[in-house]
């Protein structure tokens, strides 16, 4: 029988919590990918780039991230980028297509359904929004 799961949380660029359990990847290591998807935002970032930065293979790092994060390493970075997204977008009058590459998406389109489908509403309707 497993002991109870311990509940800790991940503050996100947005002041947002993830949920983290207490099984899968070592709090050490998942805090090394973090970093190190923070950092690297702006470029792809593919699943077997992401597991070598802790040494691990592909599979096994996505079965330890998503048991410990309770999302997997993709849907993970889609949302660091939508949070990293937001706070550009009410710092300053940066337009969404500049934004939409700082991020990490090849077109503003894409980044516009993306920010949509996470956030609820469109980039330009979040920046009004905050500026009022």
């Amino acid at each position: 029988m497993e002991g109870p799961t311990q509940d800790t949380r991940l503050e996100s660029p947005a002041g947002e919590q993830a949920r983290m359990t207490a099984g899968g990847l070592p709090r050490a290591r998942l805090l090394r990918v973090i970093q190190y998807i923070d950092g690297n935002l702006h470029r792809a970032l593919p699943l077997a780039e992401l597991s070598s930065v802790v040494h691990m293979s592909p599979f096994h790092f996505a079965r330890l991230f998503k048991e410990r994060t309770t999302v997997s390493p993709h849907r993970f970075l889609i949302r660091r980028r939508i949070d990293h997204a937001m706070t550009l977008l009410t710092a300053d009058g940066r337009p969404v297509d500049e934004v939409a590459r700082t991020v990490g998406f090849r077109s503003a389109s894409h980044f516009t359904t993306t920010f949509r489908r996470v956030v609820g509403v469109t980039p330009s309707e979040y920046r009004r929004a905050r500026s009022v």
